[in-house]
């Protein structure tokens, strides 16, 4: 039988059609799976009346809520491809995914109307539909080049659409920052997210009377694979609109959560907070977090309080899952990723392709294999094949592998720096740097910091005769990348440490800078 992700939402609708599917906790927004699965054909088939057709990309630039929810299940059902886009992206950037997903139409957030305008104002984007969403306190008048989306949508029927997609057909494109500093599209299609949320559901213990918490921003996979597990599995999504850990214990007290998706830096946020003190937390049986390993203080201060930790490794291109640390082994392997999970195959090679000896502490390469593996990048098929060979997604992460198969990671291959659960690629801020008047060259490592895992260090040979400040220095990233990827730490230097063939020595940096963070 063919699958059809927005398909799993009808059904649902019709087992547990009065269980609540979603509560957007801000607004106190409630909907059984039945009235979301009406408010869904209502979307799909205002889209169709927009004139999207099957294969159609549709942009969503929305922040958490239940309209991002609806865009999801609506793309699916009619076979058109969902590109979630960063909503921390600045106009120049979201332009450019706009562009290269030839994405036909655009749903945004009111909240983005002055980063709409400039990016319309400064590209040609080739975006035929503009669909606003009211922001929850926006007063603005609707721009004469979009239409309302409550309008819209509210005005059509809400009967099942035809059907437009199905199995190996793409279901969405999610943009992921490239080592050459452009970002490419990662292809998922309907069968690799139903075997994504199989994966995650069957490794987890994940109940269908479950109320997970939804901080994290559902533009990334971390957070949508979770919001469509939940409607396969029938338990209860509570959205939160952005990250605020004053709203967040009140949702877990009020809603009685169960589960709690986070990032090591939030973790350790909550775990400082005030707040926790007067909250009663004792309906968590666990949080997942991900992006870096949680330092053994942090899990055993959560254990302490009675909540368990599963931590995980994924990547976008694996569609969330690859290997889970559980509870129950974090604490004779603390610092590993885990084991490979439920459906995920996984490997440490060397650089002939062959497994490396487990327990020999031999560093190798992860590959990752399953079904909810990517069908490669958007019109990239040189990296497509770069990243996929013989059927094993190759994540450029240097790893080893005990005796017992426990995996953990050890470097990474690209350079990628993860702060505070985002992604950070140095040649992207090189780049930009580059650019700066003040600046001939620039080198970005990571160090350690302990409230963001990583953050960004810039290495900087200023131009003759000028003399830039980190204030200067910020000021010129802010106007060209999105706020969490500008590097807050800068070090002046006559020249950068190069090979005899011109090649940058990193390694050199990161043993001449080797950090902590000073914050």
């Amino acid at each position: 039988m063919s699958h059809n992700v927005g398909l799993s939402l009808k059904k649902r609708s019709q087992i547990s059609s009065s269980v609540p599917a979603f509560v957007e906790f801000e607004r106190d927004r409630r909907f059984t799976f039945t009235e979301l699965n009406a408010r869904c054909n209502q979307t799909a088939n205002a889209l169709l009346g927009q004139a999207i057709k099957p294969g159609d990309r549709v942009a969503i630039l929305l922040k958490n809520g239940i309209e991002f929810v609806e865009s999801y299940f609506a793309t699916a059902k009619i076979g058109a491809v969902m590109v979630p886009v960063n909503w921390r992206l600045v106009a120049n950037e979201i332009a450019y995914i706009l562009e290269d997903s030839g994405s036909k139409a655009l749903i945004y957030d009111a909240d983005f109307d002055d980063t709409i305008a400039q990016l319309r104002d400064d590209n040609d984007v080739g975006v035929e539909r503009f669909i606003r969403v009211n922001a929850i306190a926006s007063t603005a008048d609707i721009p004469t080049y979009a239409v309302d989306y409550d309008r819209v949508t509210q005005a059509m029927p809400d009967t099942e659409p035809p059907v437009g997609a199905c199995d190996n057909d793409l279901l969405f494109i999610m943009y992921t920052s490239g080592t050459t500093g452009r970002p490419k599209g990662v292809m998922h299609s309907h069968h690799g997210m139903l075997w994504a949320e199989l994966t995650s559901m069957t490794t987890s213990d994940l109940r269908n009377d479950d109320r997970f918490l939804l901080p994290m921003p559902m533009f990334h996979v971390g957070c949508l694979n979770p919001v469509s597990m939940l409607v396969h599995r029938g338990a209860t999504g509570v959205i939160m609109r952005n990250i605020d850990i004053h709203l967040m214990f009140k949702a877990i007290e009020q809603e009685r959560i169960t589960i709690a998706m986070s990032v090591p830096a939030l973790l350790q946020s909550m775990l400082a907070a005030p707040e926790r003190q007067q909250t009663d937390m004792s309906s968590i049986r666990w949080i997942a977090t991900g992006a870096c390993p949680v330092p053994v203080s942090l899990l055993q201060a959560y254990e302490k309080i009675g909540i368990a930790i599963n931590q995980a490794y994924g990547l976008t291109e694996s569609c969330g899952p690859g290997t889970l640390l559980l509870p129950r082994d974090a604490k004779v392997k603390a610092g590993s990723c885990g084991k490979p999970q439920m459906h995920t195959e996984a490997r440490v090679v060397d650089s002939k392709g062959d497994d490396v000896k487990p327990g020999s502490g031999e560093v190798g390469e992860l590959i990752l294999a399953g079904q909810h593996i990517m069908l490669g990048y958007w019109n990239k098929p040189e990296a497509t094949e770069e990243a996929l060979k013989n059927g094993w997604l190759h994540t450029g992460d240097l790893c080893t592998i005990d005796e017992d198969g426990f995996i953990t990671v050890c470097d990474r291959m690209k350079d990628m720096i993860i702060s505070g659960g985002e992604n950070i690629y140095p040649a992207e801020l090189e780049n930009v740097l580059a650019g700066c008047p003040e600046v001939v060259e620039a080198a970005v490592i990571g160090i350690e910091s302990e409230k963001w895992g990583e953050t960004p260090l810039a290495i900087v040979v200023p131009s003759s005769g000028a003399s830039p400040t980190p204030e200067s220095l910020k000021a010129y990233c802010k106007q060209n990348l999105a706020g969490y990827k500008v590097p807050q730490l800068y070090e002046l230097v006559d020249a950068l440490p190069r090979n005899a063939s011109g090649k940058l020595l990193k390694p050199v940096l990161r043993k001449q800078f080797p950090g902590p963070a000073p914050f």
